[in-house]
């Protein structure tokens, strides 16, 4: 059987239609020089989301082929653009050597991961094998979601399928700026952490801002955030092993700040803000990562950002897009911009926030560069 012929199409149009899906595969096929796919991964916007059933039948009849997974999302993407604004579709097909299978349990191979906001469970993300993906929807996380796999709208509202005949490098990039090095958490409790090291929270927060955001009527705690580190905290934020845990509420009476997630006491914790240039700079270590994993040029990627994470954020330009293409020019790129990015932490599956999700695949039959 031939190497890997992978390739990425998009259909856009004023309305939603299926010829759009049947358009985004037929220039899919044509650049991957196919007559027909093994397997198709098709993203399709929110405005598909009421009925999706026959964008999908039409795009199993241009590939030639039932095996079709995706999900509708806010917005999606290629090597080609983004869509953000309009109704479109875009697919990948996949061809040779690669394809898109049942998922096995204990499975080594990558699985790609697509769910509704309100069927994503913590069993289903815990499973042992590598995931990626994300969390399908429209601009504010509400309004219909559809999933689909085989051709057909799943109701379950999540999909899993195995991406065979490839090795995988899975990634992803926070892109948050350290206001600080890790701090241990000294006193918490239930969601409110009350001291970091020998200081009331609130105060080791306000004194690690940047003046300009300390006086500030008010701060903006939308933009801040812990990261709570794993391993040695000495290298865990150059390295990446840290998650997010969001603010939900500075308290002033006792000093303290209370999370979206529980901390324990004696985890490290460090302030972060969201800003582009940390990002870029991330994202840009984060796909030299990728790369010198995959022993390799990769054959075509995978790129979830979270849709607070994409263009609106960069201000009209997607960076974690350009800098891909500009790594790899001619990488055959598919994703969409989500509510909650899927993608391993600490050899675990983790759902993500404002971050960046990158898997990097290569003919798993081709000996390392």
């Amino acid at each position: 059987m031939d190497s890997i012929r992978v390739a990425t199409g998009l259909g856009r149009g004023p309305r939603a239609q299926p010829e759009l899906a049947a358009t985004a595969v037929r220039k899919a096929l044509e650049r991957a020089r196919l007559s027909h796919a093994r397997s198709v991964i098709l993203f399709l916007t929110h405005h598909f989301a009421a009925d999706p059933q026959p964008a999908l039948r039409a795009a199993a009849r241009a590939a030639g082929c039932t095996q079709i997974v995706g999900c509708t999302a806010a917005g999606l993407l290629t090597d080609e653009e983004w869509i953000l604004d309009a109704p479109a579709a875009a697919a990948m097909v996949l061809g040779g050597r690669v394809f898109l299978d049942r998922v096995e349990k204990n499975d080594e191979d990558a699985v790609l991961s697509l769910a509704a906001p309100n069927d994503l469970a913590a069993d289903w993300l815990d499973a042992s094998y590598r995931r990626i993906g994300a969390i399908a929807g429209d601009m504010l996380g509400r309004g219909p979601f559809r999933v689909w796999s085989g051709g057909q709208v799943r109701e379950q509202g999540y999909v899993e399928v195995t991406l065979r005949g490839v090795r995988a490098s899975l990634k992803a990039s926070q892109g948050v700026r350290a206001l600080t090095s890790p701090i241990e958490v000294a006193e918490v409790h239930d969601y409110d952490v009350l001291k970091l090291g020998h200081y009331p929270a609130l105060n080791v927060l306000v004194q690690s801002l940047p003046i300009g955001v300390r006086e500030m009527e008010h701060i903006p705690l939308h933009l801040i955030m812990g990261g709570v580190t794993f391993g040695d905290p000495t290298t865990a934020i150059k390295e990446g092993r840290y998650r997010l845990n969001h603010i939900v509420a500075a308290n002033l009476s006792e000093q303290s700040i209370t999370f979206a997630q529980r901390l324990t006491r004696g985890e490290r914790l460090f302030w972060a803000m969201r800003d582009t240039l940390a990002a870029e700079r991330d994202t840009r270590a984060t796909i030299e990562r990728a790369a010198h994993e995959l022993k390799g040029a990769p054959h075509f990627g995978l790129l979830f950002p979270c849709i607070g994470r994409g263009p609106h954020f960069y201000g009209d330009t997607d960076r974690d897009l350009d800098l891909l293409k500009h790594q790899f020019p001619g990488l055959p790129i598919i994703g969409i911009y989500g509510n909650g990015e899927i993608g391993s932490l600490d050899d675990a599956n983790h759902l993500y926030q404002y971050s960046a999700v990158l898997g990097l695949f290569r003919d798993s039959q081709e000996k390392p560069g």
